[in-house]
């Protein structure tokens, strides 16, 4: 029976996709569940896997568009495993007994050899491809002699599977007074993130409003808890979580840097909840996952979801819903050594903020001059639906909570609350 693998239908907004890599050969045996290949949308990449175990035909190549319900391989169900990857018997008992004594890795090494033997689970296949290791170095510990995530891990901590003799022979001096050119075909991520920021830049009236704000206070909160809070709650106390906290609590005040212009109805949308998009640096582009009801969430729920999204930024397994929607957008360029910058608006949203290097400065101090550790923040926003006042306003009131993070808690000075002022 011959079986057409064809594009799922991804979101409701995607009716074509680019084929990025094809994970096996024209002729290879897959088994059930193994990755096929990797398809790129406009938002983020997505493997697909095979639905039963065969003989794969490829169809489409790589870099090739494709339309949702597109055939991009065929597997051959009716093909047997080929005979050096037929299952292995079991070994004796006794054997068995004498290799539980050996270390983890030499267990590893004596799994026996089937048809699954080497295939990659989708996350220990993200991990061998950024870390450029030798998939046929990794040990495999999972059913059949699959290739697991932690496998992968044990790998890198080892140093069991670089892959330092592929190097050998790669790198060479550049010739002196080189004039090469070298054309490289734009992924659909690049080229959707193009469009999006030229779009940006040309439909929407954006301006840039500038503050600074003193650190010290939350330095010296993650400094004081970031160890209890580890402990209680698993994750580590960073600085987005502040960041969004302040943003969602700022955004419900200020609702019109909440909102969007919706050009068709000729209306202002306007949200009650603050799903903040947070800007992800990933190997393919820049990427923006949300969290959803920030303003609802704890500063360790916000802090679990950071982590999370990052990480499947990293990995590339976001999904669509991952990065839908979204009112608000934190970017933070001071990961990378920015001091300052005008960061653009994520349409349909209406503004963005823009965090940076954190850097020591002289400032004044209850009339002293004294060094501080000091960031600039950047507002751009769209001043079609927010006036000034507005988005000064809503900057200036981020910067109170981050400088007085105890007001986070009742979104208010607590001697103004307890006054009832």
């Amino acid at each position: 029976m011959i079986l057409e693998v064809k594009i799922p239908n991804l979101a409701e907004s995607i009716s074509e996709v680019t084929l990025g890599k094809w994970m096996v050969k024209n002729g290879d045996y897959v088994i059930i569940d193994q990755p096929l290949c990797e398809v790129e949308t406009d938002k983020a990449s997505q493997e697909i896997f095979a639905e039963k175990a065969g003989t794969v035909q490829l169809v489409v190549g790589e870099g090739d568009d494709v339309l949702v319900g597109g055939v991009i391989c065929k597997i051959d169900t009716a093909a047997a495993a080929p005979a050096n990857q037929a299952p292995v018997a079991e070994a004796p008992k006794k054997e068995v007994k004498e290799e539980a004594k050996k270390p983890i890795a030499a267990e590893k090494e004596v799994v026996a050899k089937t048809y699954a033997s080497g295939v990659q689970s989708p996350a220990a296949h993200k991990l061998i491809a950024e870390n450029n290791l030798d998939a046929t170095k990794v040990a495999a510990s999972g059913k059949d002699g699959r290739i697991t995530k932690q496998d992968v891990l044990e790998a890198i901590q080892n140093g069991s599977a670089t892959m330092q003799d592929a190097y050998k022979g790669m790198i060479q001096q550049k010739p002196a007074f080189a004039r090469t050119e070298e054309g490289k075909k734009m992924s659909r991520i690049r080229k959707t993130i193009s469009e999006r920021l030229v779009h940006a830049k040309n439909s929407t009236a954006m301006l840039t409003t500038f503050n600074e704000v003193d650190m010290q206070p939350i330095m010296d909160i993650r400094a004081k808890f970031k160890d209890k809070f580890k402990e209680k709650h698993g994750v580590n106390l960073g600085f987005m979580s502040f960041f969004t906290k302040a943003c969602s609590l700022a955004l419900m005040k200020y609702p019109d840097v909440n909102a969007y212009i919706d050009a068709d109805k000729g209306e202002f949308i306007y949200h009650d909840y603050a799903d903040i998009s947070i800007a992800v640096s990933t190997p393919k582009g820049l990427v923006v996952p949300v969290i959803r009801n920030a303003e609802s969430l704890s500063m360790a729920e916000i802090e679990k979801e950071v982590g999370r999204l990052a990480g499947k930024g990293r990995d590339g397994s976001l999904s669509m819903e991952d990065m839908q929607g979204g009112t608000f957008t934190i970017t933070n360029g001071g990961v990378f050594g920015s001091l300052m910058s005008t960061p653009i608006i994520n349409p349909p949203q209406s503004a963005i903020l823009g965090m940076h290097k954190i850097q020591d400065r002289p400032m004044v101090v209850n009339g002293a001059i004294v060094v501080r550790p000091m960031m600039y923040l950047a507002l751009s926003y769209d001043h079609r639906i927010i006036d000034g006042k507005e988005s000064v306003g809503f900057l200036v009131t981020v910067k109170d909570f981050l400088e007085n993070p105890e007001k986070m808690l009742i979104g208010q000075d607590p001697v103004e609350a307890l006054l009832q002022m």
